[in-house]
């Protein structure tokens, strides 16, 4: 099933040719009213394989799958009609080869109708990047601490302290000069990001790296404040939309038990009643 854009939506060219300019600014969603609430201000909305984490309570992200992918990318398209629709390729759908790399992500962009890809990976990753931006598939890159290597990294630790500096900035140069028209920096230290910004040539967009960067990213429910005690470090709370619904939630119970809900202005009148000028429609 291919579906078709509406309205006028940023290409990846747009996000590329910002470099330097007005900082890009770059949310996740995973449902069709987030994504409408998003588009409202966002130039990039990632379809991000965190969806099996926020949404279906995975314990990290090596779960999810194609089709889950497939299926909230569609709910997304449906609520945007400007912000650039990038989404997640989950693990296990593209490290094989470039190959694989573009029946996947040919599926994707085919049943989502979203603008571009992201996949995780730097120089290890060049090779399957250049063999997608040479086909048409755009990509958006991913190094620093990438969550489907969390196996590898021994947990979600801040990646290119010290000597491992150089590592993360080779990873950055070589998905540039691959093709990316952008990457994400996450969890790495701040002159680091800062350093990769100014020397390569494509927008960095961070997430726990530096107010330098050519974009910022966050978990959209990490930013409203909807988990009521997980806070990363680089996650600023603008909402606690968490608590609220925690009240929100215990209050209908007790007005529910108290039988103080539905009051009559939410319950209907029969048809005589109705008819005679009593009770609600």
């Amino acid at each position: 099933m291919t579906i078709e854009a509406t309205g006028k939506a940023l290409a990846p060219s747009d996000i590329a040719s910002r470099k330097g300019g007005e900082p890009i600014v770059c949310l996740t969603a995973y449902t069709t009213p987030v994504a409408n609430l998003a588009d409202r201000h966002c130039d990039v909305v990632l379809v991000g394989d965190s969806v099996g984490m926020v949404v279906h309570g995975l314990p990290s992200t090596l779960g999810v799958t194609l089709e889950m992918m497939i299926l909230h990318g569609r709910a997304v398209r449906r609520g945007l009609t400007r912000a650039l629709m990038v989404v997640d390729m989950p693990f296990g759908s593209y490290e094989e080869s470039p190959e694989q790399a573009f029946r996947s992500a040919s599926r994707v962009m085919a049943e989502t109708g979203c603008a571009a890809v992201k996949l995780e990976g730097g120089a290890r990753m060049a090779s399957t990047i250049g063999f997608l931006t040479a086909r048409g598939i755009p990509v958006m890159a991913h190094v620093g601490l990438t969550p489907q290597a969390v196996n590898t990294l021994g947990g979600y630790k801040v990646q290119g302290r010290g000597a491992a500096s150089d590592r993360v900035m080779n990873d950055a140069v070589a998905v540039a000069e691959a093709g990316a028209f952008s990457v994400v920096l996450e969890k790495i230290p701040e002159p680091t990001a800062r350093a990769i910004t100014q020397q390569i040539t494509i927008p960095t967009i961070g997430i726990g790296a530096s107010p330098a960067c050519d974009g910022q990213i966050l978990v959209i429910d990490d930013m409203l404040g909807l988990f009521t005690t997980f806070r990363p470090k680089f996650a600023k709370r603008y909402a606690e939309l968490g608590s609220d619904a925690v009240r929100a939630v215990a209050a209908y119970a007790q007005e529910v038990r108290e039988r103080r809900f539905p009051a009559d202005e939410h319950v209907f009148a029969d048809a005589s009643a109705s008819a005679t000028g009593g009770g609600a429609a």
